[in-house]
């Protein structure tokens, strides 16, 4: 049960990261999204202080996904992710680029279109 939430927690921090990216071929898998995403799971439900392994996941993920494609496909799987776990709190995955320092010219939502993401 708690994998499954971390899962998708994950996922919705990768999309974040995944709207981000140029449109080509994508090369960026969802077993890397959810495992870069994972330790971030109990900062997305619960809030409070956000643990240096999920940073290091989120900027990982940002820099791998650098291109358009990659940026979608990480999206659709933190989308898919998170929609299995209940209790992420969409303000906490809206803060969590920010206090990893990464900055995204769009707003992290729920109901993001992953097809406009762009890098």
């Amino acid at each position: 049960m708690a994998g499954s939430v971390a899962l998708k927690l994950t996922s919705a921090v990768v999309a974040m990261v995944v709207l981000l990216a140029p449109a080509t071929e994508a090369a960026v898998t969802c077993g890397q999204v959810v495992s870069s995403l994972a330790p971030c799971l109990n900062y997305l439900i619960n809030g409070g202080n956000v643990p240096p392994a999920c940073c290091s996941g989120v900027q990982s993920l940002f820099g791998t996904a650098a291109n358009t494609a990659d940026r979608r496909a990480a999206c659709k799987c933190i989308k898919q992710a998170a929609a299995g776990v209940s209790g992420i709190k969409q303000a906490n995955a809206a803060a969590l680029p920010a206090k990893c320092s990464i900055s995204l010219s769009f707003p992290i939502r729920a109901d993001v279109d992953c097809d406009k993401v762009r890098y």
